[in-house]
């Protein structure tokens, strides 16, 4: 159970990328999206929702218990977190267009560092609630930048941002 808890809170071995090994897990976190991709629309999203939340508490858990076996709070050997908030991120964007996967992985690694209210707060709840809670906030702000832009665009019509 030891190895198997290592494996997935470290993206397979992710976590054990010196530096940016968050960046490189939010990359991954692609991967795995693209499976699911296909519920993230209006007719589905209560089963993309579903998986996340299902994913989120998974990756609770196993964060809770790399914790423990790393002996060291929020390691960034645990990187689980990032595929969950990257998740979050694309909830109800095109599931398959890449400009939006793009943007939606830079919104995501800016929130995730800069950590504004209450991102940074969050970190302070206990266990695998605290390592996976900030990159579900920073998740949901990537998500909400996104759809503003795309709001936006449609208000001020195709000029305001052509490329989406």
């Amino acid at each position: 159970m030891r190895k198997f808890i290592i494996i997935l809170s470290s993206c397979f071995g992710i976590g054990y990328i010196p530096i940016a090994s968050g960046t490189f897990a939010s990359l991954f976190a692609i991967l795995p999206y693209l499976l699911i991709a296909r519920f993230n629309n209006v007719k589905s999203l209560l089963v993309y929702l579903l998986l996340v939340f299902v994913f989120s508490l998974i990756a609770i858990w196993v964060s809770n218990e790399a914790e423990k076996i790393f002996n060291e709070k929020d390691s960034h050997k645990i990187v689980i977190d990032e595929v969950a908030g990257f998740f979050l991120s694309m909830v109800l964007l095109p599931a398959y267009n890449f400009k939006y996967i793009i943007a939606a992985f830079f919104l995501f690694r800016i929130y995730d560092v800069w950590k504004p209210y209450p991102i940074r707060s969050s970190q302070e709840l206990k266990g695998g609630l605290g390592v996976v809670t900030d990159d579900l906030i920073a998740g949901f702000y990537a998500c909400f930048t996104i759809h503003i832009f795309v709001f936006l665009n449609y208000v001020l019509g195709a000029t305001f941002m052509s490329q989406f």
